[in-house]
């Protein structure tokens, strides 16, 4: 198995300001992807928000296996999360999300009233690894485009305070990794799903690994489109990917580089439909 770790400086740095941050919050908004609800965890969050209440929000859930996100949100239920699956392109996922904060933090918000105070906004601090989603989740509530977005993992930089609306203020933070995967397919799922940058992942491997994850569950898919099942070989996942898609070298040798880069732009783009590439069980 492929071994992936990619922890750049200001990630660190990044942690270190979060870790600040949460003195001046009242609760966590992490945002994972509803397709790897558990490899998107961010483990250090567990340390770090000791004490503050979360909401998970499964984000791309409509490029996830409905089924498969509404077995992930009872398990996380169970662990005591708060959890809501959304697509947050779709503006009336704003509402919902909202709506959930202040359920949240409804009991604090009543003691201040029974106290005679006028109750502040609360305080959110949004988190989740790259390429999770949480920049359009801090789009979507502010109404603009506020925090940059893009295929690309690394993009939001600094701690930045959002205003949601008169009851919710939101502390946006760079997307973290952790230091070290101790999980090998978790970097896998990373890679696969974008969290990591491609310019220092293999690819061909990335590609390999993530169809061999995929074909246990969806294997009518890669079927109907590429002509691989459980029986074909790995070695021929992306030889039968290029022959299908007429990728070739200049010496009409077939282009795996290539068909790995494609197989990988269309997933994540959702071109083969709803998949999960985790089981809750």
């Amino acid at each position: 198995m492929v071994n992936i770790q990619w922890y750049p400086g200001h990630m660190e740095k990044a942690r270190r300001d979060m870790l600040d941050g949460l003195k001046a919050v009242d609760f966590l908004i992490e945002v994972r992807d509803a397709r790897i609800p558990n490899a998107s965890a961010n483990p250090i969050l567990n340390d770090m928000a000791k004490g503050k209440e979360r909401l998970v929000i499964l984000s791309k859930s409509d490029l996830a296996d409905p089924e498969a996100t509404s077995a992930w949100q009872k398990a996380l239920e169970a662990q005591g999360y708060h959890v809501l699956a959304l697509n947050l392109q779709d503006t009336k996922s704003r509402k919902a999300l909202i709506d959930t904060c202040k359920e949240l933090t409804q009991e604090k918000r009543n003691k201040m009233i029974a106290k005679g105070i006028k109750p502040r906004a609360m305080r959110a601090m949004a988190c989740g690894i790259p390429n999770s989603g949480k920049s359009t989740l801090i789009n979507l509530v502010s109404k603009k485009k506020s925090a940059k977005t893009a295929d690309k993992p690394g993009v939001t930089r600094g701690l930045t305070w959002i205003h949601a609306d008169e009851t919710l203020d939101i502390l946006d933070t760079p997307g973290v990794l952790w230091p070290k995967f101790e999980d090998p397919t978790v970097g896998v799922l990373l890679g696969a799903t974008g969290a990591i940058n491609d310019n220092i992942l293999d690819l061909k491997e990335i590609a390999i690994k993530t169809i061999e994850i995929i074909l246990k569950q969806y294997e009518t898919i890669f079927i109907d489109v590429f002509g691989i099942s459980k029986e074909s070989k790995k070695e021929d996942y992306l030889l039968q990917i290029a022959k299908a898609r007429h990728l070739e070298k200049e010496n009409a040798e077939a282009d795996v580089d290539r068909a790995a880069s494609l197989f990988l732009h269309e997933l994540r783009k959702g071109k083969y439909g709803r998949i999960t590439l985790e089981s809750a069980q």
